[in-house]
This record gives structure tokens, C-alpha cells and sequence, in this order.
């Protein structure tokens, strides 16, 4: 299975914390951590560590940022040849500060806003694309173009570009903030009733299956015509970032596998999960080994 994953690329740095800090304070850290990310990004790279056939399209500065992004894909297998090196501008960075006392993170990124892929034809014919919705033109146009790939979104923040893709592909794995803004509800999780207007909802606006993420809390879904909640493994979380990342390409995985749904949803809240018990996005990334051994947990 070819599997193809188009989006945003980032340079992370991210700053380990026992607090978040104070305003107009001065903080010493003791540590950092350096690696990629970005939600197409990290699913791509996930895909390469699991030893799936994975190209990523997305773009970077050809700047020390940007070589060193690449050389990261290169060494786990993933392709690069469609990741564009430009000379006018600066790779995309983000700076992380991770609260380990609660596993959440704060995180700033710049971005260019004019930053995008140029048009590409590529050489071969994926069986599965995953996007983020950063390249909407280049998504729209791979996802038309090769009808028969499985499409998937990673929807994390309601744009109106993002809700347009969304409304074309065949799985919507979306977050529970984009859910509820897409929706205009708000929902308790614990009330079964606001739970399914508020999936039903969404499938009479997206065509495709939909999955939401819930975090600590697992995913949304349905299956054999019940809307269903599956819970995910209790963790101590340290950093959750790009655990949604990783949730997507685990998911992918599982479609790559021709997996039945709820295995497939139950390997991504796995993989999701493990992922915040460690700092940084790549490095915080499981084996199919280690997720293959917290699956007797759903049993």
C-alpha cells in the first residue's frame, strides 16, 4: 500500500516545565528537546517507523530547519522527493512549553501566510491519503485526481478550508473542539442524548465516516448503526503533543491493514495515548510493538 500524507511540516522546540510560567517572569529550563512535527507531518513519520510505504508533500526553507526535517524523514523511510526547499522562506517553527505536572502543552508557531506547496504530478498512484488541510489546492487536487486512494482528514481546527476538505474525503477524523464548533454545541460527554445529535449532525454535513477524538477520554464513532464511545488506556501524561498526530497515523495503519474499524480505532487510541507518556513529538512516538501489547487492555 502506497501511502501518501500532504501538509504542514514543522521545526519543534519544546520546553519541559513543572508549572506554566508566570507573565512578564524570567524562567530557566533544564532541558529541550528538538525534532519535527506538524499533524500530516507526524503521522507520515509514524507511518515510516511502522515500515509503511509513506511520501510526504509539504514545504520547508531551505534553511538548516528544513535540511535537517528532511534528513529526519530520510533515516526512518520516508520519502522525500516531493518535499519542496524553498529559498524564500523560512521553515516553519514551533515553540512548544510543555506542562509535565498536567501532560498539556502551549504551543507557538510561525508560519509564513503566502507559505505553499507548488503544484506536483507524482509518479505513482496512492492507495491512501491522509491530509491536514495546510495545502488545501495540492489536497483537493490529489484527492479528485486519485479517486480510488482512501482519503483521510486530520481535522483539528474548524477553517473554513479545513470544513470544505472535510466534506470530500472518506473518513472525517476530526477533534472534539472541531466537532463542537462545526456543530455549535456544546456537549457533556456524559449525556448520550446530546452525544448523538451531535454525531448526527456532523455525518449530515460530511459524507465520509466520521471519528472524533476525545483525548484522554478515547474517540467517538459508529459502527454497525450504534454511536458509540471507546474509551483509551489510562496514562500519566508528560506532553500531548502530536498525540492527535499520532492517533492519525495509526489510524492510517489500520486502513493500510485493512483493519475492521474498531481495531483500528482501538490501535490509535493506543498509539495516542503512549505517545504522551514522553516528551517530544518524534521521540514520544510508540512501536507497533508496544501498542500491539496494551491491546489486551480492550479485552
Amino acid at each position: 500500500m502506497k501511502i501518501l500524507c500532504i501538509g504542514h511540516v514543522a521545526y519543534d522546540i519544546t520546553l519541559p516545565v513543572d508549572s506554566f510560567p508566570l507573565e512578564n517572569t524570567k524562567n530557566r529550563v533544564t532541558s529541550r528537546i528538538e525534532c519535527g512535527g506538524g499533524p500530516a507531518s507526524n503521522a507520515a513519520y509514524l507511518l515510516g517507523k511502522w515500515n509503511m510505504d509513506t511520501t510526504f508533500i509539504g514545504v520547508v526553507g531551505n534553511d538548516d530547519y528544513g535540511h535537517f526535517l528532511k534528513e529526519e524523514f530520510d533515516t526512518i523511510g520516508v520519502n522525500t522527493k516531493y518535499l519542496q526547499m524553498k529559498d524564500n522562506v523560512k521553515t516553519t517553527s514551533s515553540f512548544i512549553i510543555a506542562n509535565t505536572s498536567k501532560g498539556t502543552r502551549t504551543i507557538l508557531t510561525y508560519r509564513p501566510s503566502d507559505m505553499r506547496c507548488d503544484d506536483i504530478e507524482l509518479d505513482f498512484e496512492p492507495n491512501i491519503i491522509l491530509i491536514d488541510g495546510q495545502e488545501e489546492a495540492l489536497s483537493r487536487k490529489m484527492i479528485n485526481k486519485y479517486k480510488n486512494a482512501i482519503s483521510v482528514i486530520d481535522a483539528g481546527r474548524a477553517t473554513k478550508e479545513i470544513i470544505e476538505l472535510s466534506k470530500i474525503v472518506d473518513y472525517v477524523v476530526c477533534s472534539f473542539e472541531f466537532a463542537k464548533s462545526v456543530t455549535n454545541m456544546e456537549v457533556d460527554l456524559e449525556d448520550s442524548n446530546q452525544v448523538a445529535r451531535m454525531y448526527n449532525k456532523l455525518t449530515k454535513t460530511f459524507k465520509g465516516k466520521v471519528i472524533v477524538t476525545l483525548e484522554s477520554k478515547g474517540s467517538l464513532y459508529k459502527y454497525n448503526d450504534e454511536i458509540k464511545i471507546m474509551p483509551s488506556i489510562k496514562v500519566k501524561a508528560l506532553d500531548s503533543t502530536g498525540a492527535g498526530d499520532i492517533y492519525h497515523g495509526a489510524f492510517v495503519y489500520g486502513l493500510a491493514m485493512n483493519m475492521e474499524l474498531e481495531n483500528i480505532i482501538k490501535i490509535s487510541n493506543i498509539a495516542g495515548a503512549l505517545s504522551v507518556t514522553k516528551l517530544g513529538g518524534r521521540y514520544s512516538m510508540p512501536t507497533k510493538e508496544e501498542v500491539k501489547s496494551k491491546l489486551n487492555e480492550y479485552k
